[in-house]
C-alpha cells in the first residue's frame, strides 16, 4: 500500500464535512496547506451521498503488512509500509504495541520503534504513543497466550521507568495482570503519569479485579481472549471484568477471537459507550499467507487469514483490520456507521484523554466509505498531507 501513498499539495482552504460518530455529530473542517486544520465547526445536518468520517483509531496493533513492530532493527521504511497499509484500511491513528520479552529486549524494541516513527513520513501524524502489553502478566497455562512465559515477571516502578527511558512518544496503555506481584502498587504510579492501565492475560479473582479498579485500572485488554478455555461457571476473570462498570473493554471483533453472538453479549454488557474495537493485528495483517514474527515468537498466517503459532491450535494475534472489525460490529450489532465510529474511534480517544473531534491545529484525518455487499468499504483515507485512494 505504501506505493499508493501520495502527498496532497492543494490543501489550503479546503472544506470537508466529516461525520464524527453518534456521540459528537457532524463537523465541517477547513484545512491549511500543512495538513493541519484551520477551523472546525459543528454542522446541523448530516451530509448525503457517500459517507466521509473522521478516522478510525487502533489502540492495539503489534504489526501490519509484513512488518513486526517488536523488532530492534525497525526502519522508517518499515514503519511507513505498515502505517500506509493501516491508513488504507481506515486507521488514521494508532498505538503500536510491544509485547513481553526480557526488559532489555523490550526497551531496545521500544527505542527502535520510537526512532522509526520519528523518521517516517506517516509516523508523526498517526502514532499517538505506545501500548506495552507485558511483561507483568500471568504465566499460568491458558492465560499467557503467545507471550513468552520465561519473561513474565513481577511489576515495579524501576522496570516501567526502564521501558520508558529515552522515548520521544509516551507509553499510553499498559496491560498488566492484577494478581502479579507489584501490579497493584504500580497502577497508581502509572496512572499518575497519564498511562491508561488495562487488565489482560490474567486469571485474577473478582477481589483482585476490584482492587485493580480501585487503584486506577480503566480498561480490559481484548476481553474474552487470553483466558483459559474452560472457566469456573461464575467466579472467573472474564465475568469479573465484564460486570465491572468502571472498566471499558477492547474487543477483537474478527469472528475468530470472538464469535458474533458472544460479541453481542459482551457489547450489551459493556454498553456501546464502553466498547472499543481493536485489531491486535500482527505482521500477517494485510499480507500473504506465511510465517511472520511477533517478537520472539513465530506466527503463521493461514490461508483462511487466521494467525496461529505454527503447529498449535492457539491463536497468535490477528490479521484483522480496523475496516473489517468496524464493519463486523455494524453487522453483528445491527448498528449504523455513526454508532460503529464511536466503537472504532471515539471511545478509545476519550479513554486516552484525547479530543474526539479534532480542534484547530490538529491533523486533518478522514475516511471516505462506499456501500458494499457486506457493508461500507474504505475507498480513500487521509491524514495530514498524505492520502491513499483504493478505488
Amino acid at each position: 500500500m505504501a506505493d499508493l501513498l501520495e502527498r496532497v499539495e492543494d490543501l489550503e482552504g479546503r472544506r470537508m464535512v466529516l461525520r464524527s460518530g453518534r456521540r459528537h455529530g457532524v463537523y465541517a473542517v477547513v484545512t491549511g496547506a500543512d495538513g493541519r486544520l484551520r477551523e472546525t465547526n459543528p454542522v446541523a445536518q448530516s451530509p448525503t451521498g457517500e459517507a466521509t468520517t473522521l478516522g478510525l483509531v487502533d489502540i492495539q496493533v503489534n504489526g501490519f503488512a509484513g512488518v513486526d513492530f517488536n523488532r530492534a532493527d525497525l526502519s522508517a521504511e518499515d514503519m511507513d509500509r505498515a502505517l500506509a497499509a493501516m491508513l488504507a484500511c481506515g486507521a488514521t491513528r494508532c498505538l503500536p504495541t510491544v509485547i513481553t520479552a526480557s526488559l532489555d529486549a523490550m526497551k531496545a524494541r521500544l527505542r527502535s520503534l520510537d526512532a522509526a516513527v520519528a523518521a517516517s513520513r506517516l509516523g508523526p501524524w498517526m502514532v499517538m504513543g505506545y501500548h506495552v502489553e507485558g511483561p507483568f502478566l500471568s504465566s499460568a497455562d491458558g492465560y499467557a497466550g503467545c507471550h513468552p512465559k520465561a519473561h513474565m515477571r513481577s511489576a515495579g516502578v524501576e522496570a516501567l521507568a526502564k521501558l520508558q527511558d529515552g522515548l520521544r512518544r509516551p507509553v499510553r496503555v499498559l496491560t498488566m495482570a492484577p494478581e502479579r506481584e507489584g501490579v497493584l502498587d504500580l497502577i497508581p504510579h502509572a496512572t499518575a503519569q497519564g498511562i491508561v492501565v488495562s487488565i489482560g492475560h490474567t486469571g485474577a479473582s473478582l477481589a483482585e479485579v476490584e482492587a485493580a479498579v480501585a487503584a486506577g485500572a480503566r480498561l480490559s485488554t481484548h476481553l474474552g481472549n487470553g483466558l483459559l478455555h474452560l472457566l469456573e461457571k461464575n467466579a472467573n476473570p472474564l465475568f469479573a471484568q465484564l460486570g465491572q462498570d468502571h472498566l471499558s473493554a477492547s474487543f477483537i471483533a474478527d469472528g475468530v477471537h470472538i464469535p458474533p453472538y458472544m460479541f453481542r453479549i459482551y457489547a450489551r454488557a459493556k454498553e456501546l459507550s464502553r466498547t472499543i474495537l481493536i485489531t491486535d493485528a500482527t505482521a500477517g495483517a494485510a499480507a500473504e499467507p506465511g510465517l511472520y514474527t511477533l517478537g520472539d515468537v513465530q506466527v503463521e498466517r493461514q490461508a483462511d487469514g487466521i494467525m496461529r503459532e505454527p503447529g498449535s491450535p492457539y491463536l497468535g494475534g490477528s490479521s484483522a483490520t480496523m475496516e473489517e472489525v468496524t464493519r463486523n460490529a455494524m453487522n453483528w450489532l445491527g448498528i449504523a456507521l455513526d454508532d460503529a465510529l464511536d466503537l472504532g474511534r471515539t471511545n478509545a480517544l476519550l479513554l486516552l484523554g484525547e479530543a474526539a473531534v479534532p480542534r484547530a491545529g490538529a491533523a486533518l484525518e478522514y475516511v471516505r466509505w462506499r456501500d458494499g455487499a457486506t457493508g461500507p468499504k474504505v475507498v480513500e483515507a487521509g491524514v495530514g498531507p498524505w492520502r491513499i485512494i483504493r478505488e
